[in-house]
């Protein structure tokens, strides 16, 4: 009699552990695909928003800075969590709770070895870039220094970051037409990436890339660009042998080389464009087909 008793309590034991295991991983498989369901994204977030840089020709104002911060006698760079110190006070009008946002002059650190054929010319003439570093918060005001605390990060501060009085950015609403790899062209202007983040070659979803196309040329923010690559184009965006769509180790020929502009170009992906300089754009890539580089073309949508 006790050992039924026994084991109809352990069988109750392992029926209500089973039916807990079972609950918890019902909600464990459900789980993604609620979030799934709950994020759907329809603009950039903040970060793209505020975090992508912007490349322009025209004079930045360098007169407000940040001159330190906290522990500066062994501290280069400030992080979110530190006191920082700019150099504009009460008598220019500072205020507590006033917003400002942080930029630095940037430059490839390891000097631009060209990716492409037009690359160091396409730069120039887009001017600086100047790297979005954070946004700042007044927290306390002297007479001409006033204390600021990180609300955004994007990089590490360093004295000598140029600040400026905050300007919101409204984010663009992203379309939702599908990517057409047959897209024919637009008639509109064409560009090139001229560089990625960081200087990079390659690019993907997410990443953010600056064309030489900007508000001069009439681009507008939430503006969508088509990219695209040539075939056969004796400018290759990655390294080949001459003519290896053609002739390579005897692997088949044509009676006729067929140029670039005769064949059909390759669309690749697109993007949104988060800002503009007069000869610039900002544009994260939404969608791809397959990899993206510097010196790969674009069309505005």
């Amino acid at each position: 009699m006790q050992k039924n008793i026994s084991y109809r309590i352990l069988m109750m034991g392992l029926r209500v552990g089973l039916s807990f295991a079972l609950s918890a991983a019902v909600a464990n498989a459900q789980q993604p695909e609620q979030e799934l369901k709950t994020y759907n994204p329809t603009t950039p977030t903040q970060d793209d928003m505020y975090c992508s840089s912007v490349i322009t020709d025209q004079p930045v104002p360098k007169d407000t800075y940040v001159i330190s911060g906290e522990n500066s006698n062994y501290k280069n760079t400030f992080m979110p969590g530190d006191y920082i110190f700019i150099n504009r006070g009460g008598d220019q009008g500072v205020k507590v709770g006033d917003e400002f946002e942080v930029a630095r002059a940037d430059s490839d650190p390891m000097g631009q070895n060209p990716w492409f054929k037009y690359q160091k010319m396409l730069s120039h003439a887009m001017g600086t870039k100047y790297r979005d570093v954070g946004r700042l918060r007044v927290i306390h005001v002297a007479p001409k220094i006033s204390t600021v605390v990180i609300d955004q990060f994007c990089d590490s501060m360093q004295r000598g970051d140029l600040v400026r009085p905050f300007v919101e950015r409204p984010a663009p609403v992203y379309h939702k037409a599908s990517l057409d790899p047959l897209a024919p062209p637009s008639g509109k202007k064409t560009a090139m990436i001229v560089f990625g983040s960081k200087y990079g070659s390659l690019t993907g979803p997410g990443k953010i890339v600056y064309i030489n196309l900007g508000s001069g040329q009439g681009v507008q923010v939430g503006d969508y660009f088509r990219m695209f690559r040539y075939q056969g184009s004796s400018n290759e965006t990655v390294f080949s042998m001459k003519d290896t769509a053609y002739k390579v180790y005897g692997y088949g020929s044509t009676p006729v080389t067929y140029m670039w502009n005769d064949l059909p170009r390759q669309v690749l992906g697109e993007g949104i464009v988060l800002r503009t300089g007069p000869n610039s754009s900002t544009v994260m890539v939404t969608d791809v087909r397959q990899e993206i580089f510097a010196g790969d073309y674009v069309e505005l949508e």
